[in-house]
């Protein structure tokens, strides 16, 4: 599809200098820009490569000022970030538009389909699903009975969602993900592992993106919550009846055990493991590998390292343990000193 500057400037409410005829087709890097791309500059590290790309239109801020010749057209915007960001939006809108249902899925006849839905091939949707407008159903994607999927959902290949959960409007999971498998609970009988049957379900609510093979268990019974806003990276495993706070973000190969309270806007790096029935105040921010073993009450604080500590008592004990080495030499050196006294 191609777009001219003209209309480009339009979406973005932005100035043109150059020639607003323009014409790209495609993104690209600045760095690696060619004749009907589009671009941006908004790094300053990047800014020599203004001067040398092909592309044909780059955003820039409205502060940049040139100190050579500019080839491409540019187009000028309060920030370039956020500009391009609303592009891609519009890229990927344009992109992932399909509609329709492929002959090769398996629709149950008590499901109800809202309007300009699309489900791919090998997709099967069960009994009493309830699927709202505009959702995107992938091939390959299993949505079991009694479940609900809102407006302008989109499902990509592979997810697998069990019966009887919710998924909010404006949700993105994507491939390989599956949300209410069960929960692990077993009781010790007879010294045999018994399983707890697994009767609750999974809540997402809406504008929640869950990266690709995540796994969301469903809860004992009562619901696992995942609330507005929050954005899950790849490979993250949620328990059951863990609650999980608005807008909070979770990086990759993060565990969070069973009936685990997740604050809002909390940031929690990748490969932390949190244990069960624990709660983490609002705001607060969890670095990578860290092991929190017991409540975070303090918002806003940051913890680092297994178990977690605060930051500032973390780097202090780390700087101890650097000093260990010398410090038992010392140690050693004064018993001895001692004894031949």
């Amino acid at each position: 599809m191609e777009f001219k500057a003209l209309q480009i400037a339009a979406m973005i409410n932005g100035t043109i200098e150059g020639n607003p005829e323009a014409a790209i087709t495609k993104l690209s890097k600045i760095e690696e820009g060619e004749p009907g791309s589009l671009s941006f500059l908004a790094n300053p590290l990047y800014t020599q490569y203004i001067y040398t790309t092909q592309a044909s239109i780059v955003i820039v801020n409205n502060s940049f000022i040139a100190e050579h010749p500019v080839a491409a057209t540019m187009i000028r915007v309060e920030s370039a970030d956020v500009a391009f960001a609303k592009l891609l939006e519009v890229y990927n809108r344009i992109k992932y538009d399909k509609k329709g249902i492929a002959a090769n899925s398996v629709i149950s006849s008590s499901a109800r389909l809202g309007e300009n839905v699309y489900v791919g091939d090998f997709a099967v949707v069960g009994d009493q699903v309830v699927i709202g407008n505009n959702v995107k159903i992938y091939p390959h994607v299993f949505i079991d009975d009694n479940c609900a999927i809102g407006d302008n959902t989109m499902l990509f290949a592979g997810v697998k969602i069990y019966s009887d959960n919710k998924i909010g409007k404006n949700c993105i999971i994507h491939a390989g993900t599956v949300i209410g498998s069960d929960g692990f609970r077993f009781n010790q009988q007879d010294g045999l592992n018994v399983k707890v049957p697994q009767i609750g379900n999974v809540i997402i609510e809406d504008d929640v993106e869950i990266g690709a093979n995540c796994t969301i268990d469903r809860a004992t019974f009562g619901s696992t919550i995942i609330r507005k806003g929050v954005k899950f990276d790849n490979l993250i495993h949620i328990a059951h009846n863990v609650d999980i706070g608005e807008n909070t973000c979770i990086a990759a190969g993060t565990g969070i055990a069973g009936s685990v309270k997740v604050g809002k806007n909390c940031m929690i790096s990748g490969h932390v493991s949190m244990t069960n029935h624990i709660t983490i105040a609002d705001g607060v921010m969890i670095g990578g590998a860290t092991g929190v073993s017991r409540s975070l009450t303090k918002p806003g604080q940051a913890y680092l390292g297994s178990p977690a500590l605060e930051v500032s008592k973390f780097r202090r004990s780390i700087a101890l343990f650097r000093n260990l080495p010398e410090l038992a030499e010392r140690i050693t050196k004064l018993e001895k000193e001692g004894r031949g006294t």
